[in-house]
């Protein structure tokens, strides 16, 4: 949201040519002497290897710091570790679980400083799920999308996006697991919340979903699958939805509990396309930060 429609829709285009331009054999290398500071305190295997693999790609450097390897861990405060860090780096990647500690480490930042995911959002999922339907699909805008399952943090990202690339978008969630009211209130008639998710699907041109039980909610697990288990994706839903319709998942995927042990082998479905495209929705939102002056 720190973004205007225009810039979005920029980096979507433009991640599209560098995806083109790495197929393709191009040396590009924008980045030659930049330095990317990886700070994780929240693990990931698509997160950590798209953004190490986009600055190499890009020509410049990526530095992994685990809670084990920084401050943080032993209890530094974020804005002093800010200060000190964003001197070091141009640029800062997080992936964390409270959204209130990327605000306070962006706010005494010197560098730009990206959400590669929180407990509230997870934005650069979002880049590589609007550049994998503008590949398939085309624009999205004016397109009906239905996100199905829990009101989480990938929710929260596609309210964002509704808003910001002007599609509507349908939540299917069972009572309790709803999205952040506020956020839905402030998206107006562009979300619309239902319980049933083969009336949320009809028409629909994009349905995405997520794990149940999201990192850090492994003791719900049980609970959860309960209230879900009629959330599941399947060939049979995607049936109901518009000829044309997709199916996207932010991986990993659980088959047999969100989506049916079939459904990532379905042509339907992009979610390995839209995988690989964190690598070049990223590196477009790099440049963007990064190359100004170009």
């Amino acid at each position: 949201m720190d973004f205007s429609a225009d810039e979005l829709n920029w980096v979507i285009e433009r991640a599209i040519e560098l995806k083109q331009m790495h197929k393709r054999g191009d040396i590009y290398e924008p980045l030659r002497n930049r330095v990317l500071g990886m700070v994780f305190e929240k693990a990931s295997t698509r997160t950590r290897v798209s953004f190490e693999a986009g600055m190499a790609q890009l020509g410049g450097h990526a530095i992994f710091l685990s809670p084990r390897d920084t401050q943080l861990g032993r209890g530094e405060p974020i804005e002093d570790s800010a200060r000190v860090l964003s001197r070091m780096v141009d640029v800062v990647m997080i992936r964390t679980f409270k959204h209130d500690m990327i605000e306070r480490f962006a706010a005494h930042s010197a560098v730009p400083v990206i959400n590669a995911l929180t407990d509230d959002y997870h934005p650069c999922q979002l880049l590589a799920d609007m550049q994998t339907f503008r590949e398939h699909r085309g624009s999205i805008k004016g397109k009906t999308v239905v996100w199905i399952g829990d009101g989480n943090n990938m929710c929260h990202s596609y309210i964002n996006a509704a808003m910001q690339f002007d599609f509507q978008l349908r939540i299917a969630s069972p009572e309790g697991f709803e999205p952040d009211p506020a956020l839905v209130a402030e998206a107006g008639d562009r979300v619309t919340l239902l319980r049933d998710p083969q009336k949320a699907v009809k028409g629909a041109h994009l349905i995405a979903t997520d794990v149940w039980a999201s990192m850090g909610q492994e003791s719900e697990r049980e609970e959860r699958i309960r209230h879900f288990r009629p959330y599941q994706v399947s060939p049979a839903l995607l049936d109901m939805a518009d000829k044309e319709v997709v199916f996207m998942h932010c991986l990993p995927a659980h088959r047999g509990e969100e989506v049916s042990h079939d459904l990532l082998d379905d042509p339907r479905c992009i979610a390995w396309d839209e995988a690989e495209n964190r690598l070049h929705a990223q590196k477009a939102l790099l440049e963007f930060l990064l190359c100004q002056e170009d």
